[in-house]
């Protein structure tokens, strides 16, 4: 059953800005298309336009969703009006809640995990759909405020676009060449809190559910995270601050083979992640069930735990959603 009246035009509104977050401007444009001279120019964030500008242009949007309503809450450098300019959004508003009745959905674009609950909540009171930046949460009492919404049937859905990682996809319908899996290993830049989701969303599909441990012996700028899962798999994941270089590098290793690959198409992932949550829409069903979400977010916070505590084992039934 549809969450929106009319599945045909889907009004959205983009909401936030978090330093080093860009999806504003590249979310949008991937609704409305873009102002190709002024993204290159001036968007602040040239990876940007340099994805944007090899795609043809009139194979960028989404058909049937735009994004109408802009408001950049948020210390993120930029101005609603100048996301505006380039993602050619008609609206810039004063307030976040000045959106509800306007829009069908909301877009909370912002990646930091300790807001999404207060950032979220008009528009969740108000019954709107919202789709939630990675990682939907960093701490146990806002997972638990989520959790609970969803349980009493809010439209809620977070992702990382990793999941939708093109070269990483045929490991997600089988990896039978490789034998049994007994390793995996995976990086990513910048911050475990805001950052460690892009790695842990990445390896979820091809695993799936049954992580146990998560232990972080490294620090907030050098985090090396060995988690373990019911499939007798170790996995490693490094999310160093400034190794952008060495981004999304995955590792498969098993009884009888090995596959190393790395992402490459940010613009796949992102469309294919956009596309999911319109089709969420249209469709009033998820891409994938919540309780991944909550196991992904209860390894986020498990990491963070642990590297707080001297590199502690952390246990994911330490983080108690009851």
């Amino acid at each position: 059953m549809s969450l929106v009246k009319d599945p045909s035009n889907i009004r959205l509104a983009m909401i936030g800005c978090t330093p080093g977050n860009g999806h504003p401007y590249s979310w949008s444009a991937i609704f409305n298309g873009y102002n190709r001279e002024a993204m290159t120019a001036e968007c602040p964030f040239p990876g940007i336009p340099a994805y944007l500008n090899k795609e043809p242009a009139e194979s960028i949007p989404i058909p049937g969703a735009r994004v109408t309503h802009i408001h950049c809450a948020g210390d993120g450098g930029f101005t609603a009006e100048h996301v505006a300019k380039c993602s050619l959004i008609p609206h810039v508003v004063d307030s976040p809640e000045a959106v509800i009745g306007e829009v069908d959905a909301v877009i909370v674009g912002t990646d930091i995990g300790g807001e999404h609950v207060a950032r979220a909540r008009p528009f969740v009171e108000a019954g709107l759909p919202v789709f939630i930046d990675k990682p939907l949460a960093d701490n146990t009492p806002d997972l638990r405020t989520f959790n609970q919404w969803v349980a009493d049937g809010r439209a809620i859905m977070s992702s990382s676009s990793m999941r939708y990682t093109k070269e990483f996809m045929p490991y997600h319908q089988s990896t039978r060449d490789l034998g049994d899996l007994r390793f995996v290993s995976i990086t990513t830049a910048k911050s475990w809190e805001t950052y460690g989701i892009h790695a842990l969303e990445a390896i979820y599909p091809i695993l799936g559910p049954g992580f146990l441990t998560a232990q972080n012996t490294g620090t907030a700028a050098r985090n090396v995270v060995h988690l373990t899962h019911r499939r007798g798999v170790d996995i490693v994941v490094i999310a160093n601050q400034d190794m952008a270089g060495g981004f999304g590098c995955l590792q498969l290793c098993g009884t009888a083979g090995r596959v190393q690959t790395a992402s490459a198409d940010s613009f796949f992932a992102f469309k294919a992640q956009l596309v999911a949550f319109v089709d969420y829409l249209r469709t009033g069903k998820l891409p994938f069930p919540f309780a991944e979400t909550v196991e992904l977010m209860q390894l986020v916070i498990a990491g963070k735990l642990s590297r707080e505590q001297d590199g502690r084992r952390v246990s994911l039934s330490e983080i108690n959603l009851n």
